[in-house]
């Protein structure tokens, strides 16, 4: 049996789709009751009470783990313990590829102790660090659906982002290919995208103009805080504003796991077009 946590989510439920189209057992974790896919157990846990997790994990051979946010409420320690007592044999856990770029952050320095917890553990464990979600355009659907209209920070950046079915189907692989114990890999999108370049991938997605409103620092801020808590939006403000060289880089990972490239933001504006029509 396979346990997918985070099952409702962007990556999640697309994982236990795939899992289950392959034709193993899954059983999809959420803290809210949810429907998935016929045939699939649904089970409800919080990871920030780790002893909700035992009769969650009885019987499981693997464990996909997805940490919210920046993970500070959660003991990884006390996750790894419960796993272990279970007799999980191998992990998966989706980390951020500012575990490694920005280790000293305290908005990634808590994923990066999961990363070692796992490490340090008697059980198998492959990492996997995504850059930037291409489904965090969905903030801008409101505004899209009522003015045809994006504003976002940093309007000529650029960064690699992926698409979360991508990281759904390397975990899938991960999940049940031994071979990738002992691994991390960072995960990104083809080429770099603006949000300038979003925006307009959205309005080709909808066969309309979407015009864009550069926002400054302060005002994404602002916005941001309404939703995040402050740690995260400074150094999601500082990934989107004054990214690193590594950060700005195209990863080979996804097309080596999955033996295809990753698909384009304009590939995931068309599949999600209803959330902006």
């Amino acid at each position: 049996m396979i346990v997918v946590t985070g099952a409702t989510g962007n990556v999640g439920r697309p994982l236990v789709g795939m899992l289950a189209a392959a034709g193993e057992q899954v059983t999809a974790v959420s803290r809210r009751p949810a429907e998935l896919l016929k045939g699939v157990a649904h089970r409800q846990a919080d990871l920030a009470e780790p002893e909700s997790l035992r009769p969650v994990l009885d019987g499981a051979e693997a464990l996909f783990l997805l940490v919210a946010g920046s993970g500070e409420k959660i003991d990884p320690h006390a996750i790894v313990d419960v796993a272990k007592a279970a007799g999980v044999g191998r992990v998966v856990l989706l980390s951020s590829q500012g575990a490694g770029t920005r280790p000293e952050s305290v908005a990634h320095s808590h994923l990066r102790t999961f990363e070692d917890a796992f490490r340090e553990s008697s059980m198998t464990s492959t990492v996997l660090r995504p850059g930037g979600f291409a489904s965090n355009a969905f903030a801008w659907a409101a505004t899209v659906r009522a003015e045809r209209a994006v504003a976002a920070p940093f309007g000529d950046v650029g960064l690699p982002m992926i698409d979360p079915a991508d990281i759904a189907e390397v975990a899938a692989v991960a999940l049940r290919d031994r071979s990738h114990a002992g691994r991390t890999y960072e995960l990104t999108g083809p080429a770099p995208v603006s949000p300038r370049q979003a925006a307009q991938a959205i309005g080709a997605a909808l066969g309309v103009p979407v015009r864009f409103t550069d926002q400054s620092r302060e005002e994404a801020r602002a916005q941001m805080l309404q939703f995040m808590p402050e740690v995260v939006v400074d150094a999601t403000l500082s990934i989107l504003g004054e990214p690193s060289t590594a950060e700005q880089q195209v990863s080979p990972a996804v097309e080596q796991v999955i033996g295809r490239a990753p698909r384009t933001f304009a590939e995931w504006a068309v599949r999600n077009a209803a959330a902006f029509r």
